[in-house]
């Protein structure tokens, strides 16, 4: 529904109109363009969920300060933000037919809080991010949600949208989830030293927005995580374990882990994702560790040292058991994760396999997790839980592995789902139907604040350079920005937390009706199949099929 809505400005006596238009989650608000996307005026969600929707407003003139008032018998559970734009210079070196546009320019997606009220500029088309949180017990039922913007005073529009709550409860998330988490970024952005009272308050921030967005498997820097770096570079030192060294004898202080661990669990982490043991990309090399030598600290191990030497071989021999000691007294040994090298190719075979002997031995019956593409890792026994990236699954699939998990990234950009800038924010939620599709038990994305460039060449201001130094899809290396007072929000991290709620209500509506059901209920009125590449593009199909599960679990429930 469109209102517009005209009263006299009696300081310049002049009238002007102010449009605005109730928008699903699912729309982006270009302030250069046309809004043609139509009214979307109601909705639906389980006891639990956290349902949004938009309000977009244009002004042929401009005004400053617009309050925001919101009446609702869920007004205590509900937020609104200001859907701010942030530039974009390198949208991607492919595109398929499904992007919203390829040209840089101003994206929308932070999502700002409203301390100052808010702004309209002349025949810019904006949005307000509306959020509710629907709390998992008694509510139930319609409840109409009514927004009003005033200015000086003055009623300039209000909107009316009804969500209606199905009286079951969305189930707890099954998935596993991690968007790996750089600690290492959020020091350098704010100019902490590394674990001082200002970093590990950040850090806990950071990590209860993590959680807040279905991240439940938490990157843990063991020692600093050798992932984007270019060879014979370094990342800041984010080490969690103290070590010692004298000669060829290490000793380890694990208290520093223990108090990740305590913080982690005071955010509702489930799991700990143990860095990688080794370089990425083949495996080649050992990660940067530092050690108390002598007196001093210093690097004990790089790029200069071979994964498979005698040297990091003698470490790991004593580290690992002492780790394992650790995780088993802490009691968190059945939550943890473990790491070889990331996405190794083809050709990486025998040094993955040689760092993989290094270390499966000592950590028996722990799973591993590798995010690699090709199927012969599996096949030879190098990796136990395989994460094929979404444009690669299909022979993994065809192997009939158990909890297979998949990812994407930069390079999956052709059909498949993902999240950058240019893309509609469809292909962002529609992974959740494919995770369940697929009956998917874990995903993983490599970057929740990711504030470097390509190979942590330098850091960047992520509200300026949104590409990681025009080298990733605008979009694609973080989900939160790095705000004043915290992390910062976006519209990509709001949809894709929708996505893993539709996974969980397919969940839900297969245990109460059985899995083929589920699946043709899923998939009615399209042509072919779900699968990663082929699925309905348009924001419609989604909503519609939201509402049917919800009303069929309604009906079951």
């Amino acid at each position: 529904m469109q209102q517009i809505v005209d009263y006299g400005k009696i300081a310049q006596r002049e009238i002007w109109v102010l449009e605005t238009r109730l928008l699903s989650s699912l729309s982006k608000v270009f302030a250069d363009e046309e809004l043609m996307d139509p009214g979307v005026a109601k909705g639906s969600c389980l006891r639990g969920e956290v349902f949004s929707f938009q309000l977009a407003y244009r002004s042929p003139v401009s005004v400053k300060g617009i309050e925001i008032e919101v009446e609702s018998s869920l007004q205590r559970y509900i937020d609104v933000r200001v859907v701010g734009l942030v530039p974009a210079e390198f949208l991607g070196a492919h595109f398929d037919d499904d992007v919203l546009r390829t040209t840089p320019g101003l994206y929308p997606d932070p999502l700002y809080g409203l301390e100052s009220g808010i702004d309209a500029f002349p025949g810019q088309w904006r949005a307000l991010w509306v959020r509710v949180r629907v709390p998992p017990r008694r509510v139930q039922g319609q409840h109409p949600i009514v927004i009003r913007l005033y200015h000086g005073g003055q009623l300039l529009g209000s909107e009316r949208f009804v969500l209606e709550v199905v009286p079951k409860a969305l189930p707890q998330q099954r998935l596993i989830h991690t968007s790996w988490f750089h600690a290492d970024c959020v020091a350098t952005y704010y100019g902490d030293a590394v674990w001082s009272p200002g970093h590990w308050q950040r850090l806990e921030e950071f990590v209860h927005s993590a959680v807040d967005h279905g991240i439940n498997l938490l990157l843990t820097p063991l020692f600093t995580p050798p992932l984007d770096t270019r060879v014979g570079g370094e990342r800041p030192t984010v080490q969690l374990v103290q070590v010692k060294k004298d000669g060829d004898h290490y000793s380890f202080d694990f208290s520093r882990l223990d108090r990740w661990v305590r913080m982690a669990d005071r955010c509702g982490v489930r799991f700990f994702e143990m860095a990688h043991l080794f370089t990425q990309w083949g495996a080649a090399h050992c990660p940067k560790i530092v050690a108390i030598d002598n007196g001093r600290e210093r690097k004990i191990f790089g790029w200069k040292d071979r994964a498979a030497g005698a040297k990091y071989c003698n470490f790991l021999d004593q580290f690992l058991p002492q780790l394992v000691r650790y995780l088993k007294k802490r009691g968190i040994e059945k939550r943890c994760y473990f790491h070889v090298s990331d996405e190794p190719h083809i050709d990486h075979l025998e040094a993955f396999g040689q760092a993989a002997t290094m270390v499966h031995g000592h950590l028996e019956g722990f799973p591993f997790i590798d995010a690699l593409s090709n199927v012969e890792y599996y096949e030879h026994g190098l990796v136990r839980c395989p994460i094929p990236a979404s444009n690669h699954l299909e022979p993994f699939v065809a192997k009939g592995i158990k909890n297979l998990w998949t990812y994407y990234c930069v390079s999956q950009w052709d059909q498949v789902a993902n999240r950058f800038f240019c893309m509609p924010s469809t292909r962002n939620r529609i992974l959740g139907a494919q995770l369940y599709k697929y009956d998917l038990a874990g995903f993983l994305h490599w970057a929740f604040n990711f504030y470097f460039t390509q190979y942590s060449t330098r850091p960047l201001d992520p509200f300026i350079e949104t590409d990681a130094g025009r080298a990733f899809p605008a979009g694609d290396a973080f989900l939160v920005y790095p705000g004043k007072d915290g992390p910062i929000d976006s519209i990509r991290g709001q949809v894709f937390r929708e996505a893993l709620q539709d996974q969980r209500a397919l969940q839900l509506l297969e245990k109460l009706q059985g899995r083929d059901k589920t699946v043709a209920l899923l998939e009615r009125d399209i042509s072919k199949p779900i699968t990663m590449k082929c699925y309905p593009r348009d924001k419609s199909w989604l909503l519609a099929m939201r509402q049917r599960c919800n009303k069929r679990i309604a009906r079951l429930g």
